[in-house]
């Protein structure tokens, strides 16, 4: 450290008021990061003024032009200039700031704009002629007469031409463009029923449109549902689960994708509150708990839910971007997540991702050498295919009455509906390890292995949550040394560590006294454990490292215990296994995350061998 550099002087420090345009470009700094920022308080302004269509153009990454133009309700002409004063607002009346039900509230958004760059407002209320007025480096000019046939159009120009040493921490045209859209994607998400149209328009011109979203219609799941299949794509709409649970005045909507959907990071994570975007560290730890234990730690879930509550059970005026909340009983909050996840996920039962499927059929694709040729085939009669199982080795019949086989040895007929065996029936084993089952309409092929490692898991954890976690005392109490604020932050969860087996508590002077410890961990690094613990307090608020090491040894326990790679089954040892994948939740995917199973269609296969 330089000595010159530190905040010693003889002299008396003067205190002076800042100017307005000073002030303005101070909040600016807090308000508009990059060109993204200024499109998200552009934009969200358009939603509060009740537009239904929002059109955003931009050029060169909205470092030259953003430019935001909606059908709302405009503005009177007399209110235009006030529109540009800082903290002036039609959204709060001051009295109450806890009581929000808008994007924007503060009243600083247009100034802050105005202040760094070139911004000009046209807008046309109802009842009213349109008028524009403008604002350049904070120098505000007088209201004209415009044309305007309804809504609001507000045009930004070089944004940071006031402020050049703001520029020089820009990034490129390509990343800047990247933050807009993914800006205007994640407001488009939390505004199903309004449309969405983004354009670059850098060569001049009417530019080129980079993405849309037309107006939804239906009810809120089905608009929401088609609107997260826009933005997100198909695969995630057709692999996400139907999320709504409701809390203590909280309510929980959206959707989110099964654990053999997962991401290799955290950008397929969208969460809202009260409709707003936020990115909030309380919810994102909830929602990597609720699959914590589905996915290994290099995979990530992929979702988009939406919390509504009352706007006094929670703070958004905690960020100056608005991005992060603070809820007035947090741990509600965290656990309606968590638990509502869980629900689903244990709903859907042994269903994995269809993308598996996809991926598999990639594989087996051969590469194309000219045009394929189209053979015309008959699929075979009914009477052929009872034949054929006739054929097949005695065993393999047993489960399909369902399926069109008959038993070679003892025929017995089977009337249960279609619909009891998603899984099928088993027709083979190939290399000690896969399981090939026949379904109505394709095939299933099974990891055996993976598959009954689950099946073992989902049991042994069952058990230890009837009976508990068996907790082995020590004989001499390890003591660890720490400061007294994680002395208290480990206390609070006592309870919570005591259920899985850890026992401690206060020695004094910040120290903390383990008595107990997990008998199935057997000898533990009581010291090292605890600070693990702390960390996870930190950075998430909540701690499953106790959990975590436990299931971990749960998994492993499972994986020897479960059906060894290379072991030849009977057929009906297989039709036991695909009866109990169906009735097992979560069996779709092993304890790492990866599928237990790969489903192909018929129309699937005979497409890849060309047949119609």
């Amino acid at each position: 450290m330089k000595i010159d550099a530190l905040n010693i002087s003889d002299t008396q420090p003067v205190i002076r008021q800042l100017d307005d345009a000073a002030i303005n470009r101070i909040a600016a700094g807090e308000v508009v990061e990059r060109p993204a920022s200024a499109v998200k308080e552009l934009v969200e302004n358009a939603i509060d003024a009740g537009a239904k269509r929002i059109e955003i153009a931009y050029a060169d990454g909205g470092k030259t032009l953003i430019r935001v133009v909606d059908d709302g309700c405009g503005i009177v002409p007399e209110a235009l200039p006030l529109a540009l004063s800082r903290h002036a607002t039609s959204k709060i009346d001051g009295s109450d700031l806890l009581n929000i039900h808008t994007f924007g509230f503060r009243g600083e958004a247009l100034p802050s704009l105005g202040a760094v760059g070139r911004l000009s407002i046209t807008s046309r209320a109802a009842g009213h002629d349109a008028y524009a007025i403008s604002v350049a480096g904070g120098a505000m000019s007088a209201v004209k007469p415009a044309a305007l046939s309804k809504g609001t159009v507000v045009e930004l120009r070089d944004l940071f031409y006031a402020t050049p040493a703001r520029l020089k921490f820009m990034r490129t045209d390509r990343a800047e463009t990247q933050a807009i859209t993914d800006v205007v994607k994640r407001l488009a998400m939390a505004e199903p029923f309004i449309g969405f149209t983004l354009r670059d328009v850098s060569g001049g011109g009417e530019g080129r449109v980079t993405f849309r979203a037309d107006a939804e219609s239906g009810d809120l799941f089905d608009a929401l549902h088609g609107r997260l299949g826009r933005i997100l794509g198909a695969e995630f709409a057709e692999n996400s689960l139907r999320i709504e649970a409701e809390r203590e005045g909280l309510h929980l909507t959206g959707f989110a994708a099964l654990p053999t959907y997962s991401r290799g990071s955290a950008v397929a994570q969208y969460l809202f509150v009260n409709g707003r975007p936020v990115r909030d560290k309380l919810l994102v730890g909830a929602l990597r708990g609720a699959y914590f234990d589905f996915l290994s730690r290099d995979r990530h879930p992929a979702a988009a839910l939406f919390l509504d509550c009352d706007p006094q059970l929670v703070d958004v005026n905690v960020h100056p971007a608005k991005s992060e909340v603070r809820f007035r009983d947090p741990g509600m909050a965290r656990g309606l997540i968590v638990s509502a996840l869980r629900h689903a996920l244990a709903g859907a039962g042994h269903r994995a991702s269809s993308t598996v499927a996809g991926a598999t059929l990639g594989a087996m694709r051969p590469e194309p050498n000219g045009p394929a040729r189209v053979y015309q085939m008959d699929r075979p009669s009914m009477g052929a295919m009872h034949a054929s199982y006739q054929a097949q080795a005695p065993g393999f019949e047993e489960t399909a009455g369902v399926f069109s086989r008959v038993d070679v040895v003892e025929p017995v007929e089977t009337h249960a509906p279609t619909e009891q065996f998603p899984l099928g029936a088993a027709r083979g084993q190939v290399h000690e390890n896969y399981i090939i089952a026949q379904t109505t309409d394709g095939m299933v092929i099974v990891d055996q292995h993976a598959a009954h490692e689950r099946l073992v898991y989902e049991k042994l954890k069952k058990q230890m949550a009837e009976n508990g976690v068996s907790a082995q005392a020590l004989l001499i109490p390890e003591i660890v040394e720490m400061s007294d604020g994680d002395c208290a932050r480990l206390m609070e969860i006592a309870d919570d560590l005591s259920r899985f087996g850890l026992g401690i508590e206060p020695f004094g002077g910040g120290a903390i006294a383990v008595r107990e410890t997990p008998a199935i961990l057997g000898e533990v690094n009581a010291k090292a454990m605890l600070l693990d613990i702390l960390d996870e307090l930190a950075d998430q608020g909540e701690s499953q490292s106790v959990q975590a090491k436990i299931e971990a040894i749960l998994s492993r326990v499972a994986c020897h215990g479960s059906i060894r790679s290379g072991r030849w089954m009977r057929a009906e040892e297989m039709n036991a296994l695909l009866r109990e994948m169906e009735a097992t939740p979560h069996s779709g995917q092993c304890n790492h995350g990866r599928p237990t199973y790969v489903e192909l269609k018929l129309a699937d296969i005979e497409r890849l061998f060309g047949r119609t």
